[in-house]
């Protein structure tokens, strides 16, 4: 099992370097969804609104991950529709989620590891599934994640371990 000490940060609220790095990890997090978009299904399959938000979370801390937890999604529903606003409060239950266990994890861990990433996907997938259960009352909506989105939460074990342990020169 690769693991790594990656560089982890806890950024602060009067730290300008969060809301720097929030504001990078919002723009992919747009970006990255437009991208997957172009092609059929490509939002539930491959779950881009959270990519970003794992990675920033896990390496900068809950503030910065929160911030990107709470910005992406509304900015992408209001700039292109998508997510359609009846569904942006289980994907803000599913990012805040992400963002608390992510910052957590790195936090008591210190340390990035595939099994530890995919320990995150899980937990933030499975309660936010049944939050988004308790708010629609529609199990099988809810469960579309794991129906779906099995691609996406790969990728963002993979790419969010190899982002996160991306040594800089």
């Amino acid at each position: 099992m690769q693991t790594t000490t990656a560089k982890l940060y806890s950024l602060h609220c009067g730290q300008a370097k969060t809301y720097l790095a929030a504001a990078l990890f919002v723009a992919g997090n747009i970006a990255l969804p437009q991208l997957c978009h172009t092609v059929h299904l490509g939002g539930p399959t491959w779950l881009p609104i959270y990519f970003f938000t794992l990675v920033g979370a896990y390496k900068y801390g809950w503030r910065t991950g929160l911030l990107t937890a709470l910005a992406s999604p509304v900015a992408n529903s209001l700039l292109f529709g998508m997510p359609v606003a009846a569904a942006l409060p289980a994907i803000l239950l599913k990012s805040v989620v992400l963002a608390l266990v992510a910052s957590w994890t790195a936090a008591r861990f210190r340390r990035a590891s595939l099994l530890l990433l995919a320990g995150v996907v899980l937990a933030y997938q499975t309660v936010g599934t049944l939050g988004e259960w308790a708010l629609a009352g529609d199990f099988r909506t809810a469960a579309q994640d794991f129906r779906l989105g099995l691609p996406g939460m790969l990728l963002q074990i993979a790419g969010g371990w190899a982002l996160i342990n991306l040594k800089r020169k």
